[in-house]
């Protein structure tokens, strides 16, 4: 990686755009800034059982399970008018209750779904879907109890581009990484990285520490070059999610659980359903139930990164990191979205948290 350019000036906006790079690159993702998001568990079921599961720590997995479509198109139509435009499905397992997410489907156009990817949704539900790998098969049936989980992945979403696989680094699948994304590439398929962030209490093998940090960091810039084509990722995904400190240290997380203001931004409009289509403030988050010291989860980075956009805009270097997290975020998130090359190949240091 090049080293990063040391300013010595301020800038104005209008400064740090005056490239052309950065300002096609800024022009091309504040086309999205339209984006409201809210989450919702469709199921409390699931088709396996893993261990440092998110969905089976804490009160929401004992929430009354509600099944009729009806209900739910009550709740999206309400959201759409609240101002939600993007919705992330998740659960336990959404691909169990395929009515209930092309219910979500007619209501909101924009959205993800977060599975195990082990029974294919629905073509006609044209959102993203995020398939969840926590490494090579053996790692897998180890962990989540299944076997071979990866090739049927592979062969229920081979040639879809709806799906990207979300791969989650532990202490433990460090190295199965390169496996798994030499195998992605050759099937022409992509893959973005999420780092396991530890449920609340879970002090089991899978949580990182320094050294896995560091380990992880290496691996992902090693994976970052060599498969351009197939990693959505750039270095400043990596900084950001392989800090030593979690992703509130550095940004402060905008979502309720952590954020009091109900003034502005996801603080008001964010919320996390559960499976009784009931929701509550002081525990809603992207991944509840997640220890926020420890939190590096992909999902609550695209929001936390990309909230703090004026404190990027301090020199084109780093903004041009910023401009590359949201455009590989929209990439993942967002259906027909295109990554561009990253704009910033050095390893840029977040900017103060006092800001």
């Amino acid at each position: 990686m090049a080293a990063r350019p040391e300013y010595k000036q301020e800038y104005t906006f209008s400064a740090i755009i005056a490239d052309p790079a950065i300002r096609e690159r800024w022009e091309k993702v504040r086309k999205y800034f339209f984006l409201r998001e809210s989450t919702y568990d469709m199921t409390n079921r699931c088709n396996v059982r893993c261990e440092g599961c998110y969905y089976y720590n804490g009160e929401k997995q004992f929430a009354q399970e509600v099944r009729d479509e009806q209900a739910w198109l009550q709740l999206f139509a309400a959201e759409k008018e609240r101002g939600i435009t993007f919705v992330v499905l998740a659960g336990a397992e959404p691909s169990l209750v395929p009515e209930l997410c092309a219910a979500a489907y007619k209501v909101i156009p924009h959205g993800a779904i977060a599975s195990n990817g082990l029974k294919p949704l629905p073509k006609e539900i044209d959102y993203r879907i995020h398939i969840s790998v926590w490494g090579n098969d053996q790692t897998s049936l180890a962990v989540r109890k299944a076997p071979d989980m990866l090739a049927r992945q592979m062969a229920n979403y081979a040639d879809d581009p709806r799906a990207v696989f979300v791969y989650t680094f532990t202490s433990e699948n460090i190295n199965d990484a390169r496996e798994v994304t030499e195998l992605l590439a050759k099937n022409k398929q992509q893959i973005t990285f999420n780092m396991f962030s530890a449920p609340v209490g879970y002090n089991g093998p899978l949580r990182h520490s320094a050294a896995s940090l560091e380990k992880t960091r290496k691996v992902m810039l090693d994976l970052l070059t060599e498969y351009p084509e197939t990693v959505l990722f750039s270095p400043y995904n990596i900084v950001a999610h392989t800090h030593e400190q979690g992703l509130h240290a550095l940004f402060s997380c905008p979502y309720p659980r952590m954020n009091p203001s109900t003034d502005i931004g996801l603080g008001r409009s964010f919320r996390q359903y559960r499976t009784d289509l009931q929701w509550d403030r002081e525990a809603a988050c992207c991944v509840p139930d997640t220890d926020c010291a420890d939190c590096r989860h992909y999902a609550a980075g695209s929001a936390v990164v990309t909230a703090r956009m004026y404190r990027h805009a301090t020199d084109p270097s780093t903004f041009s990191a910023w401009l590359d997290y949201v455009d590989t975020y929209l990439s993942v998130w967002v259906r027909g979205y295109e990554k561009g090359t990253n704009l910033c190949t050095s390893l840029s240091n977040p900017p103060s948290n006092t800001q």
